[in-house]
């Protein structure tokens, strides 16, 4: 049994005898709470309330990779896919708000996650939500205003810079130059926009500075020891940075939720619980993808708005357009294009319409408890079944639109519109068209037996049996995904000093053969609180100290894609033969039979480390981790002769079989310290996580040893190893050749591995992690001072060990491409020797643009994730009044990256930008 961080214990109670003292607060671990002191192992457990009184939070997992040691933000201990539960029933992060959340526990390790079963194996964060407590009604009220502002654009060339390097990528092609320097000059003069446009898409033109994000929420609460309540009603709305047309109004997205439940002393021996949630989304938008043709759509196309003032007058054809245009845009202008953009952004937004995304959630959970301590003492009983409902789709307004393409005129020095040509027709049916609709249904399901015992305040026997499961129906999807399992978990735990526990599960899946489809997955746990030993007790030093280990194996269907990938496949070929003059179809394999496929297994053993230090001034606690996947299922042609496959007729048959192993090895931390500085209680702590990953077995053959995938990590990036640029034409006469297209003199130069003379797939090699499971190597910080009533809170987040490429269309720039600041540094026969980017080209550059070093950047960086001041007004009300406690806040998120690529890891090509968010609010209890 591992030990997880007591997050929400105040430091200064691991002070007390833990071995004696009452622990009022207790942890959501697997089917069953337990006290704080006593975690089982690999758990974390994050108090959502207490942090939300110094830090606001937005979503329900923000930043927890800066609270719970062994969770990076994407996986805990890199194994990613772990599983997601709200009240036990799988469900998603988005389905609930942080202000309906009371606790998070994170469940790592094996004996953690045991009683879950199949889908469990690599995890799972249990989200607890708010329940009503016995005592007067109490109402809570949050109130947040903010704005949202862009954190970085992507910078492009202007139209004249765009045709100057243009030209350029045509002479290094040996074509002529499209643009004259007298059609470029007039594009940089910049005196008639509409005759010779520069779009600037990222331009206060047509974008805002910031936007809004709001939100409010109220809690209401109370009962008694007979029935107790919680309700809470949110609503959150936030807008969008277009600032024209359509979007100005019909850009934003709203959400409203609606979260009750009441729990009920029927009598001494049954409760109930009844839950229901709704949560309504609405996200309303234009019928085009603004930030997708902003990185592609070049700024000297086409204008997007052509003004009815420059049109010739005399010009009757033109002047008919003008009349029988349904898009006059503010009285001044036509909707410009061209015969190759006659569907743009600009257009779109103008008079293409809207569309409006709706969510409707319905999420329903009920439960019974029965207390059958008259059968046996301490034995209870516990049921829950759960409900939800999911449904979306689209509705849209799809309007035709035409535009316009002028034909200009120069009359003594101004230019004027001769004609116009009409690309497209209006036509606005009113028609609300239907599409995109999909839904979701899950039903779960569980029982069980608890048994909770102390015999003489000295042995503390714990048990449950239970049979738990749960499945989910999506519409387009033949198979429901499915989980079912019988659970044990037995526990001894004697003077809180010696801890067993043996938790298992016996599982079933469809996804394997009949006979192969049931599976046993035990894991045991032990633990020893030394400082309960006579030889630490009473030490000024120690106040707690306790040591873990873990071990179990896991089975689980995560990783098989498909089902019957254990059955043959065969299907009828278009390839014919001949008898007695008849054709006859041919019968093609496609797979072999496998009858003996069994489920992958996770093979694990954990120690963990848990104390508190000098009366609480210093808190830790870690997990080391060795785990293994094994039997993880592929069809490899390498492990069976040659004959099973045929190229004439195409068949296969080459099963899939279990032959993969995967290894990971690591360790998370959680070092908290608390001390109060004069007047000042501060509170600091420091976690983190760090894990290696190993494709411990594969199947594969390659010629050379280095291509071997087998001992690398499982988020290897593969590529060329450049050796900068290619001179001339002598450089590339006496270089390799190379096997991706045609290469001159400025295009990139790759590293001959195995002498072959040729460069080609067989010369990648192994460049780095990629952080595909999360960065290896993962820290958090988080920092509380409070004096007085004044609060001040930071937190950071930081992540190192994982490489990027720079593979994007801003990077990787060749034909048609939109320009990017970045060819301002292409190589030319003048800067062959300071060059960062490859030379331009109107051509495919497959040679260039592939993966390889010369694209790989770090990503390294610290975030500064949140700082906020509170301050608490509670002492400046009355007794009696209405308001019982009252505090303001100001929080700033996403407020700094320190990176040495901090301009590429900030911005976002193709998608809207990532912003920093500036908020103030106010908290008040009624």
């Amino acid at each position: 049994m591992v030990f997880c961080s007591l997050m929400a214990s105040l430091p200064a109670a691991r002070a007390q005898d833990t071995a004696t003292r009452t622990v009022s607060k207790t942890a959501q671990v697997a089917f069953r709470k337990v006290p704080q002191a006593d975690l089982p192992g690999s758990v974390s457990v994050v108090d959502i309330p207490e942090m939300m009184k110094q830090n606001y939070m937005t979503y329900s997992l923000e930043n927890m990779e800066a609270w719970a040691g062994g969770y990076n933000g994407n996986s805990m201990w890199g194994m990613g896919g772990y599983l997601l539960l709200i009240d036990g029933v799988p469900r998603e992060a988005g389905n609930v708000v942080p202000t309906e959340i009371e606790q998070i526990s994170f469940l790592k390790g094996v004996n953690a996650v045991a009683l879950y079963g199949s889908r469990a194996a690599k995890g799972v964060i249990y989200i607890t939500t708010k329940r009503g407590k016995a005592g007067r009604q109490q109402i809570d009220v949050r109130v947040n205003s903010g704005i949202q502002v862009p954190k970085a654009y992507p910078q492009y060339l202007g139209s004249a810079e765009y045709m100057t390097l243009y030209n350029e990528a045509r002479r290094n092609d040996g074509l002529p130059e499209l643009y004259s320097p007298e059609t470029i000059y007039h594009y940089a003069s910049g005196k008639n926009p509409y005759r010779y446009p520069d779009v600037d898409y990222y331009s206060g033109e047509y974008l805002k500075k910031v936007y809004g994000r709001h939100d409010l929420t109220a809690e209401i609460s109370g009962g008694n020891d007979k029935a107790r309540y919680y309700t809470n009603i949110g609503y959150n709305t936030s807008g969008s940075l277009l600032n024209f047309g359509e979007a100005v109004k019909n850009d934003r997205a709203d959400r409203l939720n609606v979260r009750g439940n009441i729990d009920i002393q029927l009598n001494n021996y049954i409760s109930v619980n009844v839950d229901a949630t709704a949560i309504f989304y609405t996200g309303r938008g234009v019928n085009t993808n603004y930030w997708s043709s902003a990185a592609t759509l070049r700024p000297h196309r086409f204008t997007p708005l052509i003004p009815l003032s420059m049109i010739e007058p005399e010009d009757e054809a033109t002047q008919v357009f003008v009349s029988n245009s349904n898009h006059i845009i503010d009285g001044k202008y036509l909707l410009g294009g061209t015969q190759l953009d006659q569907t743009n952004p600009f257009a779109a937004i103008y008079a293409g319409g809207n569309n409006k995304y709706n969510s409707r959630q319905y999420q329903f959970n009920t439960g019974i408890n029965a207390d059958l301590g008259n059968v046996l003492k301490g034995l209870s009983f516990r049921s829950a079944f759960a409900v939800d409902y999911n449904a979306a789709y689209n509705l849209a307004f799809n309007n035709t639109y035409a535009v316009y393409a002028p034909s200009w005129n120069n009359y003594s020095g101004t230019d004027l519109i001769s004609s116009l040509t009409q690309y497209g027709q209006d036509a606005t049916s009113g028609v609300q068209n239907v599409s995109n609709s999909w839904y979701r249904q899950t039903i779960s399901a569980s029982g069980q037996l608890n048994y909770v015992n102390n015999i003489r305040d000295k042995h503390h026997l714990s048990a449950i049996l239970l049979v738990n499961g749960f499945q989910q129906s999506e519409s387009a999807v033949y198979h429901r995904t499915s989980n079912a399992n019988l659970g044990l978990q037995v526990g001894y735990n004697f003077r809180n000093t010696y801890y067993a526990d043996f938790s298992s599960a016996f599982i079933h899946s469809a996804k394997l053969p009949e006979g192969n489809r049931r599976a046993f997955s035990p894991t045991v746990s032990l633990g020893w609180r030394i400082s309960n030993e006579p030889f630490l007790q009473g030490s000024p030093v120690v106040d707690n100290l306790r040591l873990t280990a873990a071990a179990g194996i896991l089975h689980t269907d995560l990783d098989i894609n498909s089902y019957y990938l254990y059955q043959g496949v065969y299907t009828l070929g278009s390839w014919f033969g001949w008898k007695d003059g008849a054709g006859m179809p041919a019968t093609e394999s496609r797979r072999g039979d496998n009858p003996d496929m069994t489920f992958p297994k996770r093979e694990e053993i954990s120690i963990g480390l848990e104390g508190s230090f000098f009366k609480g001034f210093v808190n830790i606690d870690g997990n080391f981790f060795v785990n293994r996947i094994t039997g993880n299922i592929i069809q490899a042609s390498v492990l069976f002769p040659s004959y099973f496959t045929t190229g004439w007729p195409e068949s296969s048959f080459i099963p899939y079989v279990n032959y993969n192993n995967d290894k990971r090895i690591g360790f998370d931390f959680n070092a908290r310290f608390s001390k109060k500085l004069g007047q000042v209680n501060t509170t600091l702590g420091i976690l983190g996580a760090y894990y290696k990953t190993t494709a411990s077995k594969r199947a594969e053959v390659y010629e050379d040893d280095y291509q071997y995938r087998q001992g690398k990590p499982l988020d290897a990036i593969w590529g060329l190893q450049s050796l900068g640029f290619f001179r001339d034409q002598d450089d590339i006469d006496h270089s390799p050749a190379p096997a991706f297209g045609q290469v001159q003199p400025g295009d990139i130069k790759y590293k001959d591995q195995n002498g072959d003379g040729i460069i080609d797939n067989r010369d990648e090699v192994f460049l780095g992690r990629g952080g595909w499971f999360g960065a290896p190597l993962t820290l958090g910080i988080n920092l509380t001072a409070k004096w007085k009533h004044l609060s001040f809170f930071a937190l950071g987040t930081g992540r190192f060990g994982a490489i990027g490429m720079k593979n994007s269309s801003y990077f990787w720039i060749d034909g048609e491409d939109k320009y990017g600041v970045v060819v301002r540094d292409r190589w030319t026969p003048e800067t062959h020797a300071t060059a960062k980017y490859p030379r331009l080209t109107t051509f495919n550059s497959d040679n260039n643009f592939r993966s390889s070093d010369f694209w790989l950047y770090k990503t390294n960086r610290f975030d500064l994730a949140k700082v906020q001041i509170t301050y608490d007004m509670a002492g400046l009300l009355r007794k009696n009044a209405l308001i019982k406690g009252l505090g303001v806040y100001v929080s700033g998120f996403n407020l700094l990256t320190v990176s040495p690529e901090r301009e590429v890891m900030e911005m976002n090509i193709g998608s809207a930008p990532q912003t920093r968010l500036y908020n103030l609010g106010v908290n008040a209890q009624f």
